[in-house]
């Protein structure tokens, strides 16, 4: 019984980097039959209904004044602003190549600690970052164009500064943390960016769809609730059982499980130069993981 219960957290963490890897694959497969914007605004629908499950336990949450523009930022950030750029960057490149890109968050995210929260950086971790960037250039540049990658350059730096968007989320959201649940934040966001997407609804070329593609609709409701919360409440167990910082390594696991759920399920295949750039991303995170994994 003992050694089942050491394994739980782990397979816990694994599932949640399985589920935030496949919802690359479901975005591409969702894009197929809706707008976008129109894909992101379901996710967030579903998402917050999914969180009225809990809402005995966050009624409860009361926010300060000082921490609204904190709260703000952080939902601006992200879904609002990182899914935009997600969402574009995955009409131009492939699921595996901009899962690879979020490789790099890590290392952003210690590099915007260093600059924001005053946090040393170490040479390590410095070294580690080139290396990724130059893989993350170099698998950008050695893309093909296909029908699901029309321009990889493009969509890849999207991806990018979708992790610039995601860097200032985990910064505002680890500075609001020391008051406020991982629960009820992540709830926040989903509903806030109901909200915000519910706007582009007003925009005369999206409109709210009155054809039910199956694959398409059923992404969108699996994004909405197995990875919006399922994943959060499987990360959030495995971090109860075991150290933080053991538990950040696994978030390297979503692009290696990007790439193969892209080759399982959309049929996306890399080069030999790009296998050889995203060694390269992996290899720079690597070396930077132990100052990460102090954050």
């Amino acid at each position: 019984m003992e050694n089942q219960k050491s394994w739980l957290p782990v397979l816990s963490l694994v599932t949640a980097m399985i589920l935030w890897a496949s919802s690359f694959i479901a975005l591409k497969i969702a894009f197929q039959g809706y707008h976008p914007m129109i894909v992101i605004f379901g996710r967030m629908v579903v998402g917050s209904a999914c969180f009225l499950l809990f809402y005995k336990r966050l009624r409860h949450s009361v926010i300060k004044r000082e921490d609204l523009k904190y709260l703000l930022f952080m939902a601006v950030c992200e879904p609002c602003i990182y899914f935009i750029f997600e969402a574009k960057a995955l009409e131009l490149t492939s699921a595996s190549q901009a899962g690879l890109i979020t490789a790099m968050l890590p290392l952003m995210v210690a590099l915007g600690a260093t600059i924001f929260l005053k946090e040393r950086i170490t040479r390590q971790t410095l070294v580690g970052f080139i290396i990724a960037i130059f893989g993350a250039c170099w698998l950008s540049i050695a893309g093909e164009k296909s029908a699901s990658a029309p321009n990889p350059l493009l969509g890849n730096f999207l991806e990018f500064l979708a992790m610039v968007a995601a860097t200032g989320y985990t910064l505002s959201m680890k500075h609001l943390s020391v008051r406020y649940s991982a629960l009820f934040l992540t709830a926040v966001q989903s509903l806030v960016g109901a909200l915000f997407f519910s706007l582009f609804l007003l925009h005369p070329d999206i409109s709210v769809p009155r054809v039910w593609y199956p694959a398409p609709a059923l992404a969108v409701i699996y994004l909405g609730s197995f990875v919006t919360l399922g994943a959060y409440l499987f990360y959030n167990y495995g971090v109860s059982k075991i150290p933080a910082s053991q538990a950040s390594a696994f978030v390297n696991l979503i692009p290696v499980f990007t790439v193969i759920l892209g080759f399982i399920i959309l049929g996306e295949r890399f080069l030999p130069s790009q296998y050889v750039a995203s060694a390269l991303v992996l290899l720079g995170v690597f070396i930077s993981q132990r100052r990460v994994q102090r954050l």
